[in-house]
């Protein structure tokens, strides 16, 4: 069986970084001596590509150009290799693996998302397992295909599906966490791969990457006291086209007539809102309280068990395929990339 091919794409972060002893400040890592830093690598059965960003960022600098730049480059490199390993910094990796896996439509190769929270020649780094484990899970294969097809996000020994994750500690090496879909793949003495969660696609269609993404969107988080000046200056927010609203708990929100009536000027002006539950886990089910029966009723979009970074990439994604005004609730409702139950 031939040998995987997987491509290294370095946008910058931590995991890129390594420490002069000397002075002690942080530089860039030579990717093109990769094996020679990290000998480890070759007992890996698969040849390593690598390619960066002529500018590496910081994460949170990461914009819509960085997702088009990224995904331009798997298009590039996707007939001649197996997998894709994308490095990039925690602070906004669920965002960016959320926008990748739907911009990658029909993906049949396995995009893996990761970093670290120290350099990868810091002393007790957690950099070098993160690249190792996953470069492995990009390269494994079953009767010659892939066994991974689909955006992923590799931390701390668990592969979860990048548009399910958020981080959650700014200083444990378990940074990131799945609450509403688990694992794909655990690392312990054997990689554990969890098939039955894995994406399978359900059509026969070519892989597509599409480039247009539309950031006229916000997120908007409710907390006792908000006033309606708050409220009426974000929904009228010049171009604004997709909000996402972060409710209470179940997807509830307050019941006074000025919200529900800002609401609904909103809404008959054309801006798509989505109802998101701030908690870290569980889903919005539209109607369970009277404080968001009167939101389903303004046919508010259920976002379901998404999280905050899925929903706005989500608007973005479908604001930039101009999707109709009519059918945008149905589509945004619906699951397109294992996203949400």
């Amino acid at each position: 069986m031939k040998k995987s091919k997987i491509l290294l794409i370095y946008t910058g972060g931590t995991i890129g970084m390594v420490k002069d002893y000397k002075s002690g400040a942080l530089r860039a890592f030579n990717f093109n001596k990769l094996l020679k830093n990290i000998p480890e690598l070759a007992q890996i059965d698969c040849h390593i590509d690598s390619v960066s960003f002529e500018n590496p960022i910081d994460s949170s600098n990461i914009n819509t150009t960085h997702w088009i730049e990224i995904a331009g480059i798997i298009e590039s490199y996707y007939k001649s290799h197996d997998g894709f390993v994308v490095l990039h910094g925690s602070d906004t990796m669920s965002y960016s693996a959320s926008a990748l896996s739907y911009m990658l439509e029909n993906l049949e190769k396995p995009v893996i998302f990761t970093g670290s929270q120290l350099p990868i020649g810091d002393l007790r780094t957690d950099a070098k397992e993160n690249l190792i484990t996953s470069i492995q899970i990009a390269a494994l294969q079953k009767n010659g295909k892939p066994v991974v097809r689909e955006v992923g996000l590799y931390f701390e020994y668990k592969l979860y599906r990048g548009n399910r994750t958020t981080k959650i500690n700014a200083e444990h090496f378990e940074a990131f966490e799945s609450l509403n879909y688990p694992p794909l793949v655990e690392s312990g003495v054997h990689l554990k791969v969890y098939h039955e969660y894995l994406w399978t696609k359900k059509s026969v269609k070519k892989f597509t990457v599409h480039k247009v993404l539309d950031n006229n969107v916000a997120i908007l988080k409710l907390f006792p006291g908000f006033n309606q000046a708050i409220l009426k200056s974000v929904l009228q927010t010049a171009n604004l086209k997709g909000l996402v609203l972060e409710t209470y708990g179940a997807g509830n929100a307050p019941t006074a007539s000025w919200v529900l009536a800002e609401l609904e000027i909103a809404i008959k002006n054309g801006l798509h809102i989505v109802n998101v539950t701030q908690c870290s886990g569980g889903s919005v089910i539209m109607g369970q309280y009277e404080t968001s029966e009167q939101l389903q009723k303004l046919q508010i979009i259920n976002g379901k068990d998404i999280t905050t970074e899925a929903a706005i990439t989500k608007l973005m994604y479908l604001l930039g395929r101009n999707i109709t005004s009519k059918t945008f609730k149905t589509i945004f409702e619906t699951s397109l990339r294992g996203e949400m139950q």
